[in-house]
């Protein structure tokens, strides 16, 4: 293709990719297609291989001219994957394997014949569901951040252009910069990766700066259990290259760097496809749709510190220099990477930027709530049926998130909280299943939105645990730099070791909550100033555990090792001596016991010896060994 280089161009040739498009998803190009899902998770589940099965069978059997097979970004529904979806008629088969190829083939390309087995089955109802929007997890979803995923090729700048891209960059261009500004101001929309700070009032300070300017992309996503800002990445690059652009015109920088993790290798790599096809289709570079703008894109890549997700320690990082936190004021968008105007989005806000532009701020507005607008993608993971990627307006309460989207708890489990924002959020409870997901009513909830990370938990959690799991997290993460993160979150550790060995005594819990709001009050950045976070919403909602830890020397949930035993009910023992076999530590043995009815005499377990591995409960097949 030649270099586009005015706006007509980009409208003909739009115009040309749209219809295409269009008619490989209604089939008028006379061929079916299929398209398979191409995240990291179907990755490592074959999908490729899948993929490959796929192009040999067709070759094959000559069906060339009948069908074609694309590599899409993420469909979301990760708990379901691999998926193959077969257009026109939009049919969707999940769990694929590499020996079902054959009967796809077969079956439905050849014989137009739908696979049912493969077919998603609705767990209320029991049946079977053929299309993709008519599934639950789907229905109250919608996709502004994450457009164009799952239905286009990420490397496949043809494709992205057919589907919209650009077109908010042409709008954005025809614009002085100070409308653009406004644009973004009007829509509301607040940085989805932390603590929500209007995206415009940003722009606005960086656009009046003076001298060099830059836009830098936080890709550096390091909450346990996020993956929204890879699958963006993976699923449609350009999307974010274009948000990326326009925040650049708007300030008047004309670089920008993507910082992302070394741990998404296949971000990384869609990424640059998609930065070297719109440099030589003229669509980076200089003097951009010919106009006099001129920008140019960057990649760095992130060691995996969490630290880094902070903007500061961030713009430190890419400046080659530690990732450690600066003081603020000045805050980057008025002295940031290399001491000059930076705005620094995450990678879902700037993947909303080119929606707002292009279909303007009043229809973004229209979403959402009043002071939190437009969607927001939130990584729903943990004790939940439907694990993945989900999109869904501000405003949706959790019990829709959880039970509607979700699909509830898996197997009949009570819920008992869900962690959102990370290792920076809290826990919310069964009272808050009603509340409006927005930034605002998160924060008064004691929690936070964060960067999207939804972890549910159910009745078998200990919430104690829990929060030992994220300041364990914390704690490796630190920079170090401020005494009350560096010191202060190893104390709380220490304490919250204590309790869950049962050697804690109430001085220490109330140590533990003054230690909390000490770092809260005193860090230097927000990890620190939210690492206690996790601590004090499950000492303010389940603070009977931790008194059950510490005074009973109990664990309710029987999950804290050195609080509770693994015992053999004697009656009910068999004497197989599969729990024997199975034991890794030796510390099953037989008694002189046999318990009416049986033949072989009872064992039992020495709690000198016992590594509370969980080995013989699994083994067990007569319910026989329970935790104390």
């Amino acid at each position: 293709m030649e270099k586009i280089r005015n706006f007509d161009d980009l409208r003909a040739v739009s115009e040309e990719l749209s219809a295409k498009l269009a008619g490989k998803f209604e089939g008028k190009d006379g061929k079916r297609a299929i398209v398979l899902c191409g995240g990291t998770g179907c990755i490592s589940s074959n999908s490729i291989a899948i993929r490959e099965k796929f192009e040999k069978l067709i070759k094959e059997k000559n069906l060339g001219d009948r069908v074609s097979v694309n590599i899409v970004g993420c469909f979301g529904f990760c708990s379901q994957g691999p998926f193959v979806k077969i257009y026109p008629e939009d049919t969707l088969y999940r769990l694929v394997k590499i020996e079902d190829v054959d009967e796809i083939i077969e079956k439905d390309i050849i014989g137009g014949e739908v696979v049912e087995r493969l077919l998603y089955i609705d767990p209320a109802t029991k049946e079977k569901v053929v299309k993709q929007d008519e599934i639950n997890f789907y229905k109250k979803q919608r996709r502004i951040a994450l457009r164009s995923c799952g239905q286009i090729n990420p490397e496949d700048i043809n494709e992205a252009l057919g589907a919209g891209a650009f077109q908010g960059l042409a709008r954005a261009l025809k614009m002085d910069r100070q409308d653009v500004v406004n644009e973004v101001l009007n829509s509301g929309i607040r940085g989805r990766g932390g603590a929500g700070f209007p995206t415009g009032r940003k722009w606005m300070f960086a656009m009046n700066g003076g001298g060099d300017k830059y836009v830098v992309c936080n890709g550096d996503e390091g909450d346990p259990g996020a993956f929204m800002d890879r699958s963006i990445l993976e699923g449609n690059p350009l999307g974010v290259i274009e948000g990326m652009v326009i925040a650049g015109y708007a300030i008047g920088a004309q670089n920008g760097y993507f910082y992302i993790r070394a741990e998404y290798p296949i971000a990384v790599n869609r990424l640059q496809i998609a930065i070297r096809q719109a440099e030589e289709l003229g669509l980076l570079g200089d003097n951009i749709l010919g106009t006099d703008f001129s920008f140019r894109v960057h990649i760095r890549l992130g060691a995996g510190a969490f630290v880094c997700g902070e903007e500061t320690a961030l713009l430190n990082s890419i400046e080659g220099k530690r990732g450690m936190p600066r003081p603020r004021p000045p805050f980057p968008a008025v002295k940031g990477l290399w001491g000059k105007p930076t705005v620094v989005n995450n990678v879902e806000t700037l993947a909303c930027i080119p929606y707002i532009l292009r279909e303007g701020a009043e229809k973004f507005a229209q979403c959402g709530t009043e002071r939190s607008k437009g969607t927001k993608v939130f990584a729903l993971g943990g004790k939940i049926n439907n694990v993945g990627l989900v999109e869904v307006p501000m405003g949706t309460t959790l019990r829709e998130l959880i039970y509607d989207i979700g699909g509830g708890i898996p197997n009949g489990k009570k819920f008992k909280a869900i962690q959102t924002g990370g290792p920076s959020g809290g826990c919310l409870t069964e009272k808050d299943l009603d509340a409006e997901i927005d930034f605002d009513n998160l924060v008064a909830r004691g929690s936070m939105m964060g960067s999207g990370g939804a972890i549910v938990m159910d009745e078998d959690n200990c919430m104690v645990d829990v929060a030992k799991f994220y300041m364990e997290f914390i704690c490796d993460e630190s920079c170090g730099k401020c005494s009350p993160c560096r010191i202060g979150t190893k104390r709380m550790l220490e304490l919250l070791t204590k309790i869950t060995d049962g050697k804690a005594t109430m001085k220490d819990l109330d140590e533990l909550e003054e230690l909390s709001k000490t770092i809260k009050a005193g860090a230097l950045c927000a990890l620190g100033q939210t690492a206690a976070n996790p601590v004090l919403s499950t000492l303010t909602h389940f603070r009977d555990e931790y008194i059950a830890h510490i005074v009973d020397k109990k664990c309710p949930s029987k999950i804290c090792k050195n609080l509770m035993q693994y015992k053999i009910e004697k009656d009910k023992c068999f004497g197989c001596g599969m729990c024997a076999k199975a034991c890794p530590a030796g510390a099953i043995s037989k008694t002189d016991y046999t318990a009416p009815g049986k033949k072989l005499p009872a064992h039992e377990i020495d709690p000198m010896k016992c590594v509370k591995c969980g080995a013989c409960i699994a083994t067990c097949k007569f319910g026989a060994i329970y935790k104390d």
